[in-house]
């Protein structure tokens, strides 16, 4: 039997996968790790933390699935979008924390760059908003606040990755410095319609290009692992950040077809096959995956409270003690109530993009409860999804998108909230079999490149559907809701305007 180790580096924890021939997870271990939160804002890892969890968890999965690591054929990588670091080349130190994709520490300077009139040339090249959320104004902000880094990266010592770049050098002993065209289209230096690192960028932010590392197809050659670490030598054939990994173990590889992930946020991707498109409602353009040299773009939406939602009714409002609970109490709410809650605990994301509103609650009676809460909570996603849809096919053109939506991630499994996106969204929602679908896509990358696992067209064919949710709500309840839900947007970002 072949396996493929897929390592799933997330911003919590870290994770190692086997997937055996027929892409079946065999054995798995996760490691939590360290959270640093330097000022308010400021979010931060260890770079020692996301190497030592990945190494554990590897070695560790190799002795729970007690199997000779002469079998596994290949690894795979999937990680935490634009987290940045950097390191000395001789040395292999980094020289500052890595700095994490939720951190704010650049908000002035990218409000100061959208003021001097870039956002169209950064739009135009890079697809993205410009925003602290990327890896260009971390990098730079290391570069000028890091005694002698700016000297140092002129003089060719610094080298510069995002979590997949910095794992691969470590995996490799330091002879890969590489990344995936995935992860580099989220670093806000990279030309998307071109394929290359842009000059223009670089130059703007100060960056040596040669601190760049080589960017490679989804499924490539990046190197192969330390032989002491495993016991052999092992290939690194697939790479993709998250969200493209989860996009590409939904199996949605053609023009139209929409995943969405629900875990602490939701990110929804839209493929459009070779077009890059522009958008006019403030979604993001990026790749979902490229292969043999050939990128398939996407227009991407960002929910920053998904999941959150739930923790805060668990550790805010302490009505429940389980994520599990919250199914109930929806299910026994008042149905004369409408309570509509805003989750805007950290801003709104796409397509408002507002980080300086914050949350509240609409429609609050004498008899509201913990039961009315649970209900809003859950439906609250489903409001926030129906955003992001609606925006993307206004973008591509909502007769060539598709009519279904196909889920993962932890809410996924919530049957009330999956049908409640389903009535709103007046539109299908698949949920699969494999709700693991970021280490899924990522080890279909690593064991097809190598000839291990079947090719595109048999691996889409081989998704399983656990449950299909069709809308069953009344096109004029359905039209209220959604319109109660717009006007308790407007209201709560226009108290903080």
């Amino acid at each position: 039997m072949k396996y493929v180790l897929a390592i799933d580096q997330g911003t919590t924890s870290t994770r190692a996968i086997l997937f055996d021939e027929s892409l079946v997870p065999v054995a798995n271990s996760q490691e939590e790790f360290q959270q640093y939160f330097p000022q308010s804002g400021w979010v931060e890892h260890d770079p020692s933390d996301l190497w030592g969890t990945t190494a554990g968890t590897c070695r560790a999965v190799i002795e729970r699935a007690n199997i000779d690591a002469k079998n596994i054929v290949s690894i795979g990588i999937t990680n935490q979008r634009e987290t940045t670091l950097v390191w000395n080349r001789s040395t292999g130190q980094p020289i500052h924390n890595a700095i994490v994709w939720q951190d704010r520490r650049t908000a002035e300077y990218c409000k100061q760059l959208r003021d001097e009139g870039h956002s169209e040339m950064f739009a135009d090249r890079t697809g993205l908003l410009i925003d602290p959320y990327f890896s260009a104004t971390k990098l730079k902000w290391i570069l000028d606040h890091v005694d002698g880094a700016r000297d140092m990266a002129r003089r060719g010592e610094l080298m510069f990755g995002t979590v997949d770049t910095f794992l691969i050098w470590k995996l490799t002993g330091g002879t890969s410095h590489v990344t995936d065209a995935t992860n580099a289209a989220r670093t806000m230096l990279y030309d998307i319609r071109k394929g290359r690192w842009s000059q223009t960028i670089c130059n703007l932010f100060d960056i040596p290009m040669d601190m760049l590392p080589e960017v490679k197809d989804s499924a490539d050659t990046f190197g192969e692992s330390r032989a002491d670490l495993f016991g052999r030598p092992i290939p690194i054939c697939g790479v993709a950040g998250d969200q493209q990994a989860a996009t590409i173990g939904q199996a949605c590889f053609e023009p139209g077809m929409l995943k969405s992930t629900y875990g602490t946020g939701c990110f929804a991707l839209l493929n459009t096959g070779d077009t890059p498109v522009r958008s006019s409602n403030k979604m993001l353009t990026t790749i979902a995956y490229q292969l043999d040299g050939k990128p398939t773009y996407a227009l991407e939406g960002s929910i920053f409270i998904a999941g959150a939602v739930v923790q805060w009714l668990r550790d805010g409002l302490k009505i429940i003690r389980d994520a599990s609970e919250t199914q109930p109490l929806a299910e026994a709410a008042d149905d004369t109530q409408s309570l509509i809650l805003v989750p805007a605990f950290t801003g709104l994301g796409a397509p408002y993009w507002n980080p300086e509103c914050r949350g509240a609650v609409f429609g609050l009676t004498r008899n509201s409860g913990p039961n009315e809460f649970a209900k809003a909570a859950l439906e609250s996603v489903g409001f926030q999804t129906r955003d992001l849809l609606d925006a993307m096919r206004a973008d591509w053109g909502a007769s060539e998108a598709t009519s279904v939506l196909r889920v993962d991630g932890g809410m996924s499994a919530s049957d009330w909230t999956m049908q409640f996106l389903a009535d709103i969204t007046g539109a299908p929602v698949d949920r699969p079999k494999v709700v693991e679908t970021t280490a899924l896509g990522v080890a279909w990358l690593a064991g097809m490149k190598i000839g291990a696992m079947p090719g595109q067209d048999e691996f889409a064919k081989q998704w399983a559907l656990d449950r299909q949710f069709s809308p069953s709500m009344d096109v004029d309840v359905r039209d209220k809701k959604y319109a109660n839900w717009q006007r308790a947007v407007a209201a709560t970002i226009g108290v903080t305007a």
